[in-house]
């Protein structure tokens, strides 16, 4: 292989020294850059007694040539006789100098300048971190009432409308803010009752509100207040004395602990469930006449001591089957010398998209009123209505 590649380079030095005579420029040195092949005449020359070629440019080149054909005969690609069987080459080609031809096309016009980017109108929404909704309805219905509830009024027909509003803040990382909004009132005659023409049966003016810091999946360290109250006064029949009234009493409790957020049977069953192991229960009677009635001491308006326990709230809506949905509302509080426990459950049977009826069952426990003779201190009430209804 050493012997070949001298070979072949000084083959070209030689070509490339006779390239540089006027004399010398014609198409002899093409076996140097030819597929490699076997040529009669290096064989001739090589066997041949007196070389007819005295070129010393040729001699080399034959000379190289033959040198692979002895050592490296593989590396012969073609022979001479078949080079002529396909073909001769083009003199022209060889002994005439190779020009490109330039074909001017018509010239294209310059791009246009534009910006490395074009400019793109971006519209940044703000978060709607605020969510509203609210139903209401307007209903008849008939009305049960025990002989002790401590917001006084009587078995009847009457009606009874309600509307709930909410505004709850979320800013889609930890905070969660709250509020609803309860207001229901309701009236009644009674053809038995000499006394008054009419009277609040149904009286309600709540307000819950809680803010929760998220601290796991669906739980949340939460302070919750809920204040609540009514609009009217409320009456026996036939009874001249006002048991009770707006102010009288007022309730406020607030709680600290945990929250936990209800979501169950394919999101039909949803709400919430709040733990408050530190709780504080106040309540204010505007009516100093009426504060025995409401556990507080004799011609005062609160309690002589702030009332500390705990405290468990829960709020959950089922939708049983797309015509009948059950609400519930559970509240407990115990101050460990006191107790006051209220479950409110609204059964709803959709009748049309406007149409619904309800069923409202409402048992309550305070020892803070007066004992019965009956009931002790549990209270009972029951109605149940017909009416409009519409959410929003």
């Amino acid at each position: 292989m050493r012997k070949l590649a001298l070979f072949m380079v000084v083959a070209f030095a030689l070509s490339a020294s006779a390239a540089q005579k006027k004399d010398s420029v014609n198409g002899r040195y093409y076996k140097l850059f030819a597929p490699l092949t076997f040529y009669h005449s290096v064989a001739g020359s090589r066997l041949s007694i007196a070389s007819s070629d005295p070129d010393e440019v040729n001699e080399a080149i034959d000379q190289a040539l033959m040198h692979i054909y002895l050592n490296r005969p593989d590396l012969v690609q073609i022979t001479q006789t078949e080079q002529n069987e396909s073909g001769t080459i083009r003199q022209d080609l060889i002994e005439q100098p190779v020009v490109q031809v330039v074909e001017m096309v018509k010239q294209a016009e310059p791009m246009p300048d534009m910006p490395e980017a074009e400019p793109v109108e971006v519209v940044i929404e703000k978060p709607k971190f605020w969510k509203y909704k609210g139903d209401g309805y307007l209903q008849f219905m008939q009305n049960y009432v025990s002989d002790n509830w401590y917001k006084g009024g009587e078995s009847n027909y009457a009606a009874v409308g309600r509307l709930t509003l909410e505004a709850n803040y979320d800013n889609k990382q930890k905070w969660k803010w709250e509020n609803r909004l309860e207001m229901k009132l309701g009236f009644q005659t009674s053809p038995s009752d000499t006394v008054h023409k009419f009277k609040a049966n149904e009286d309600l003016l709540r307000l819950t509100s809680k803010v929760g810091l998220e601290a796991a999946k669906r739980w949340y360290y939460t302070l919750q207040m809920i204040t609540y109250t009514q609009f009217a006064r409320g009456f026996k029949a036939n009874n001249v004395k006002t048991f009770s009234d707006f102010m009288s009493p007022f309730n406020l409790s607030l709680g600290l602990g945990m929250d936990y957020k209800v979501e169950a049977l394919n999101k039909r069953l949803t709400g919430t469930i709040n733990f408050s192991p530190l709780a504080i229960n106040y309540r204010y009677v505007a009516r100093t006449a009426l504060a025995s009635s409401f556990g507080v001491e004799t011609d005062r308006h609160t309690h002589s001591q702030t009332n500390f326990g705990s405290q468990v709230t829960a709020s959950l809506d089922w939708k049983i089957n797309d015509n009948v949905s059950w609400r519930t509302r559970l509240f407990g509080f115990t101050s460990y010398h006191r107790s006051e426990l209220e479950w409110e459950n609204t059964f709803t049977l959709k009748v049309s998209k406007y149409i619904s009826a309800n069923l409202f069952l409402f048992p309550r426990f305070d020892d803070g009123n007066n004992w019965d003779d009956e009931l002790g201190y549990w209270q009972f009430k029951e109605y149940s209505s017909l009416g409009f209804s519409y959410n929003f």
